[in-house]
């Protein structure tokens, strides 16, 4: 393949122009060349077309297909056809292709020239196969992906909302004989046996469509079906009552008369008499198109007449004139007849005037709920703002009350340079906080650099955090610079602190206190400007006292404390965070689940989910690459059933309170008022403040200036 590209290199370069898809193909369906075009259409690039061959890019074609149609080029030069191509993605489309055989060096290969046509072949199918079957709704399924394409009329005859609805499996149930229309549908699928009947809906009352389907072959294979559907309950009762009697059309509600060509009434109901205020005399001895319409001329009606004779049939507005010379629209159906090889024109009319009204009030209606719509939208967009920026952070998915004491917290802090320590369980998403405070700082253009203490070797820790000189220690081959020179200007986030090894803990609270750090083996004290957030799930406290984290340490980090909830204190967020979830894996996984049963979200919500929302999550990934389906029922997927048992961990409202308020006063040092004083940050009166610390039994000595 390499001589041959090297050969046609200059043409090569010369066919990236065309605007065509351009490909050389040998005898064995192997890509020689493909052109830009050609790779941007189908999704892969050159060298991956290199190893493909026609075969991989049109699934209907097969090895001995390959052979015939390649011995019917070299036979007659060239061919024209139309196929199925599918890109990298999965997705079809058709092409017209034209190939044509050259010789080079006494070997033969084909030169395929392509360009897609799925959007205009299908509108022009329609057109086509519309006009042949019936000239009504017509709808397209493709067997090779499912997919299914309709025009609007198909839709509002079988009234569906979406293109899902008029699928084989949710289309059959629209008949009453649905076990009929499902035998008729899988004769065209896999038969090719087409069919055209008169089918009852399950409609009250029953409305009667035709439903017709024909399948479209690509050589010996069905590859897709194109079908119509046309309601005719009007008609088919309108034939019922003609046969019935001719009574029924001399009373019918439509206006019936019959025109010869030079325009005068040969025929008409009671109804049209009585609405146009004439008698049977005057309307047969005296009555001409051109007094009844006052819009015809000789010249119109010799050119109207001419038109139904050729084309059979017409369907048109006029208007028409009473005895009282007033005016009213009907909608018109004009019929060919030829009798006694005589040529008449029969009209069918009806007066309009009613939906004329309605459709002007449906028109002022539907104007008047887009400008709603507009202004909702508008205001959606704005409240989904100012939701995302202020409460959830566009990442943190909440709907809790509980957990909006967190989210507010975040807000208080983010605009501030203060340290903050993040304190929870794992899997609470203590790093996702941090990234929202950071986000929401005056840091927010600058990086983010996180830093997992626990999953560094201890002799490694302080390299990362603080940098190397080459020769530093053995291994040192090369300068690294560490963490906290790249969060130079930004915020670091040191996540799992309480693993950070003791003997590194001065050298980091050397950083918070002066902003100044040492590398292994430097000379030179670099300094940086960086915000730290830390985060834990250990108990801090309790490892002071044991003797493995240093107190001023913890008193410098903990300037903010976070403490970020487990996910059964906050359990409103579970139903959304697990729809979250399941969005997001069944795209990855190319599964279809669109909602949780209810079931399902009833043992969610009775879990405890000790591994938090990374727990549920996790569930959630596992269900979908095990169930089917749009709606995630419950399965073996879920936790053992003694685990499901409400948590009798929680705390009292009052006690979270009182802890909490705790925690704002020791950051104040105990002052209440004042614009640094608790009540500020707690965004409350002093005198509230004071009232409330009283019944919480809140009695440590406290400073009001």
């Amino acid at each position: 393949m390499k001589d041959v590209l090297d050969e046609f290199q200059l043409k090569a370069k010369l066919m990236d122009q065309l605007p065509y898809e351009v490909v050389w193909v040998g005898p064995d369906a192997k890509f020689i060349y493909a052109n830009e075009k050609f790779c941007n259409t189908i999704g892969y690039n050159s060298r991956e077309c290199g190893t493909l061959s026609v075969l991989d890019i049109n699934t209907t074609l097969t090895p001995e297909g390959w052979k015939a149609h390649w011995k019917e080029v070299m036979e007659k030069g060239s061919l024209n056809f139309t196929t199925v191509h599918k890109t990298k993605k999965g997705r079809f489309y058709d092409v017209e292709v034209y190939v044509q055989k050259f010789s080079y060096n006494g070997k033969n290969y084909l030169c395929a020239i392509a360009k897609e046509i799925t959007e205009p072949n299908f509108h022009k199918k329609i057109i086509d196969n519309t006009y042949e079957i019936g000239n009504i709704g017509g709808w397209e399924l493709t067997l090779l992906d499912g997919s299914i394409m309709a025009t609007p009329c198909a839709m509002e005859i079988l009234k569906v909302k979406d293109l899902e609805g008029l699928t084989p499996p949710k289309v059959i149930h629209k008949f009453k004989d649905s076990g009929r229309y499902r035998s008729l549908l899988g004769g065209v699928i896999r038969n090719g046996t087409a069919f055209d009947e008169i089918l009852e809906t399950n409609d009250s009352p029953p409305r009667y469509v035709r439903a017709a389907a024909k399948p479209i072959l690509k050589g010996n294979k069905i590859y897709r079906v194109f079908g119509i559907y046309q309601d005719i309950t009007e008609i088919k009762q309108k034939d019922s009552d003609l046969n019935f009697h001719k009574a029924v059309m001399e009373n019918a509600r439509d206006f019936i008369a019959v025109f010869n060509k030079e325009g005068d009434v040969i025929h008409c109901n009671k109804s049209l008499m009585k609405h146009l205020g004439y008698s049977q005399d005057d309307m047969l001895n005296q009555k001409k198109i051109f007094e009844l319409d006052p819009g015809a001329s000789r010249e119109w009606w010799d050119a109207h007449f001419q038109e139904i004779i050729d084309k059979g049939s017409l369907n048109f507005e006029r208007l028409l004139s009473r005895a009282d010379d007033t005016q009213f629209p009907i909608d018109v159906t004009a019929n060919h007849l030829r009798f006694n090889g005589q040529d008449y024109n029969c009209a069918v009319g009806r007066d309009i005037t009613a939906k004329k009204m309605r459709d002007l009030e449906l028109h002022e209606a539907l104007q008047e709920i887009k400008a709603l719509k507009e202004r909702l939208e508008i205001e959606n967009e704005y409240l989904q703002e100012e939701i995302g920026n202020k409460i959830n952070f566009k990442s943190i998915i909440s709907s809790s009350e509980t957990y909006k004491s967190v989210l507010i917290q975040v807000e208080q802090v983010a605009p501030t340079d203060t340290t903050v320590l993040i304190t929870g369980e794992s899997g609470t998403g203590k790093e996702l906080l941090a990234r929202a405070i950071h986000s929401n700082s005056k840091r927010g253009n600058r990086p983010l650099i996180k830093v997992n203490c626990a999953t560094l070797a201890k002799e490694l820790i302080e390299s990362e955090l603080f940098g190397h000189r080459k020769g530093a220690f053995t291994g040192a081959t090369a300068h690294k610079e560490g963490k906290f020179t790249l969060a130079d200007g930004g915020t670091i986030f040191l996540d799992e602190i309480g693993e950070l090894p003791l003997e590194l803990q001065p050298k980091l609270l050397r950083v918070i206190q002066e902003g100044e750090f040492d590398e292994l083996g430097g000379t030179k004290t670099i300094k940086v400007d960086v915000r730290i957030i830390a985060a834990t799930n250990r108990d801090l406290k309790e490892m002071i006292r044991e003797g493995s984290f240093r107190e001023d340490l913890f008193y410098r980090l903990n300037v903010f404390p976070i403490h970020n909830i487990p996910l059964r204190a906050r359990k409103p967020d579970i139903p959304i965070l697990a729809q979250y979830f399941l969005e997001k894996y069944s795209v990855k996984a190319g599964k279809a689940f669109k909602r949780l049963a209810p079931q399902t979200l009833e043992k969610l919500m009775a879990y405890n989910f000790p591994g938090n929302i990374r727990e549920l999550e996790n569930l959630i990934e596992r269900a979908v690459i095990i169930e089917n389906g749009t709606t995630l029922n419950p399965g073996n997927w879920l936790p053992e059933q003694e685990n499901l048992s409400l948590s009798n961990e929680f705390k009292s409202l009052e006690a979270n309170q009182r802890e909490y308020i705790i925690g704002v006063l020791e950051h104040t040092q105990w002052r209440v008022g004042g614009p640094s004083g608790a009540a500020k940050i707690l965004n409350v009166n002093d005198k509230t403040l004071f009232a409330k610390m009283k019944r919480l039994g809140i009695e440590k000595q406290i400073s009001a200036k």
